[in-house]
C-alpha cells in the first residue's frame, strides 16, 4: 500500500521568532511542509525566505481560518493525501505528527491532537482557555452529538474528504470549533490523539481573557448555526 503524501500545513502571523525553528522540527521529523504567511507586519516572510524556506505568502492578513483554508487549498492542488495544521509559535511538537497520521490511515476523516485525552505534564493553557475549552466541548456534545475533549486544538489532520470540505467552507475567525461542527454535520469521522503541547516559544498571543470570553459567545453561536444549518437540510 502506498505511503501517503502528507503536508504540514504552518499558519504564521508575525512569528519572525519561531519560524525557522518550527519548521526545523516538521523536517526532522521526516515531513513536508508549506508555511502560511498571513500577511505578517514583522519580517516573518523575510525570515522564511532568508533561510529558504517554503513560503506560500498572503497578500494581506485574512485570520486564522483564511490562513488554515489557504493551506488546505494549496494541499489540494498539490495532491496531498493527508495536511495538518501545525502552529507556527512552537507549540506543537511534531514527534506527535506521525500519530496524527497513523489515526488518518486507521480511518478517521480528521483526527485532533488533543491535550485532555489523557492526564499529561504538558502546557494546558490558561484557566480561562480552560474554561472556554469545557464551555465549548459541551456545546459540541450537545449541539453536534460529537464528542470532542480538546475542541480548540490547532494541531489535526485531515484526510481528502476533510480536505475537500474545507476547502469549499472553513470558519474565518476562531474556525477550530466551529469546523468540527461543520464536519460534523456532513457525517465526517473525528477522532482525537494524545499529545502534549509546549508554552509559545516567543512573540504573543492575540488572545487575552477578554478575547476569550467573546470566542466563547461567538464561536458557542456559530455552533449552534451550523447544527440548525443540519436539522433544516436534513
Amino acid at each position: 500500500m502506498a505511503k501517503p503524501r502528507v503536508l504540514v500545513v504552518i499558519p504564521a502571523y508575525n512569528e519572525r521568532e519561531n519560524i525557522v525553528a518550527t519548521v526545523e522540527h516538521v523536517v526532522a521529523a521526516g515531513f513536508d511542509y508549506v508555511v502560511i504567511n498571513d500577511g505578517s507586519r514583522d519580517d516573518t516572510l523575510a525570515v522564511c525566505r532568508d533561510h529558504g524556506i517554503r513560503v506560500l505568502d498572503l497578500p494581506q492578513n485574512l485570520g486564522i481560518g483564511g490562513a488554515v483554508q489557504a493551506g488546505h487549498k494549496f494541499a489540494q492542488r498539490h495532491g496531498y493525501d493527508i495536511d495538518i495544521q501545525f502552529d507556527g509559535d512552537g507549540q506543537h511538537d511534531a514527534s506527535y505528527l506521525q500519530d496524527l497520521v497513523d489515526a488518518v490511515e486507521g480511518g478517521a476523516d480528521i483526527a485532533i491532537g488533543s491535550r485532555f485525552v489523557e492526564k499529561t505534564d504538558g502546557f494546558q493553557s490558561t484557566f480561562m482557555r480552560r474554561v472556554g475549552k469545557t464551555w465549548l466541548s459541551g456545546v459540541l456534545r450537545v449541539f453536534a452529538h460529537v464528542q470532542i475533549a480538546d475542541p480548540t486544538s490547532g494541531f489535526r489532520a485531515c484526510n481528502k474528504r476533510a480536505i475537500d470540505l474545507f476547502c469549499e467552507n472553513y470558519p474565518i475567525d476562531y474556525p477550530e470549533p466551529e469546523s468540527l461542527a461543520v464536519a460534523s454535520r456532513m457525517g465526517l469521522t473525528i477522532t482525537e490523539v494524545p499529545v502534549i503541547m509546549h508554552e509559545r516559544q516567543g512573540g504573543v498571543s492575540s488572545i487575552n481573557a477578554l478575547a476569550s470570553v467573546y470566542y466563547m459567545i461567538k464561536v458557542s453561536l456559530a455552533i449552534l448555526i451550523a447544527c440548525a444549518h443540519r436539522q433544516v437540510r436534513g
